[in-house]
């Protein structure tokens, strides 16, 4: 198969993955957790095989463990959860409402006044950024049901899900050697190197992601919660959840804490810091202890990269394309990095060819001699 067709093929077979995807995207989110789930637990799998316990046993043992430890968190949290959330959004109004007054007669009036800002003209621009913004979050907030409405129901992701899971899973190994026996014999070395790459760098930024995410979550829920924050355990683990995102997360988290600290703390300045304290030290965590020590700096995903991709699969497909985002987005860096040493070692960036081409030697190209270089520098 020649270069053009080779090209023409991985081009062909890439539309038709992102024409199904798109086509199926409201039913694919059980099966892409189901898949998920199976990539992360298999290391775990492979730990007891290896300790004399058989696949099956194995497959059986992690997935029961998994799946009470889910049911355990949600009942745990979930009620609680469930409760703050309401109150939040039945307090949200009058919450938008208190901090406007607490800007534009609290506070922020002196230094509005200094700069020249009116009154009226103060509360008018204070009300529509507060009802910009919260006919951001209600819209955000309505999107995510009705999206959640769209992928059949939870109750089929809860049930559909461990199946996929526990197949995928259970044959997780066979699965590979198979599409291993399927390379093309003159690239298999190439595309296994590729395929550990990529292994490596999904692996390493979703497993060490999903565990700093969950170490924010609880630092942040509990801190938030310590100081008496309203609505602290909700807004904690929210902020924990979105810190995949890089910088979202903790930027959300601070703004929405700021807002209910000072309507809820103010003029108790004391307490408003504690709860910026808080992120500041959960950021100061995440950069210096979590982010190094649990992801590593080798992924090579960029964050800017990493909110592109998170963008770009949401608005063509949906949740499930969030999903497969981070993994998709590690894929192809890993592709490009390939094709940019591919580049940086052929003869179109060397020159090899043209010199030869032209009859002159090589290091004449464009180099001076290394005697020219001594006598123009002397």
């Amino acid at each position: 198969m020649t270069l053009k067709r080779q090209i023409n093929f991985w081009l062909v077979s890439f539309a038709l993955f992102a024409l199904f995807v798109y086509l199926f995207s409201p039913i694919l989110l059980p099966f892409v957790a189901g898949m998920a789930l199976a990539y992360l637990l298999d290391p775990v799998a492979d730990r007891l095989e290896a300790l004399g316990l058989p696949r099956l046993g194995a497959t059986i043992v992690i997935l029961v463990l998994f799946v009470l430890a889910f049911i355990l968190i949600l009942l745990l949290l979930l009620p609680i959860l469930g409760n703050q959330l309401a109150a939040f959004l039945e307090a949200f109004p009058n919450l938008v409402s208190s901090l406007q007054e607490l800007i534009t007669s609290g506070f922020g009036s002196r230094l509005f006044e200094t700069l020249g800002i009116g009154g009226q003209e103060l509360k008018a621009n204070v009300g529509s950024l507060l009802g910009e913004g919260a006919g951001w979050i209600g819209g955000l907030l309505k999107s995510v049901w009705n999206g959640g409405q769209a992928l059949l129901s939870v109750i089929s992701l809860f049930v559909v899900t461990p199946v996929v899971a526990f197949y995928l899973l259970l044959d997780w190994d066979r699965m590979v050697d198979k599409i291993d026996n399927w390379l093309p014999r003159q690239h298999r070395d190439t595309v296994r190197q590729l395929a550990r790459e990529m292994d490596l760098a999904v692996a390493g930024f979703v497993r060490g992601q999903v565990s700093v995410c969950f170490l924010l979550g609880a630092f942040y829920a509990i801190g938030l919660a310590a100081v008496g924050l309203n609505f602290g355990l909700l807004i904690g683990i929210g902020a924990g959840l979105v810190s995949f995102i890089p910088y979202v997360g903790a930027t959300l988290g601070l703004v929405v804490s700021l807002g209910v600290a000072l309507v809820q703390f103010w003029p108790d300045w004391p307490m408003v810091a504690a709860v910026l304290a808080i992120f500041a030290v959960g950021q100061f965590l995440e950069g210096n202890v979590l982010q190094p020590k649990l992801v590593g700096n080798n992924v090579g995903l960029h964050p800017v990269w990493l909110m592109f991709a998170l963008f770009a699969f949401g608005y063509l497909f949906g949740f499930v394309g969030m999903l497969i985002a981070v993994p998709a987005a590690a894929m192809i860096g890993v592709l490009i990095r390939f094709a940019l040493n591919q580049y940086m070692a052929s003869a179109l960036y060397t020159g090899e060819a043209t010199a030869m081409a032209s009859g002159v030697p090589g290091d004449a190209v464009g180099v001076l001699p290394e005697e020219k270089v001594e006598s123009r520098d002397g």
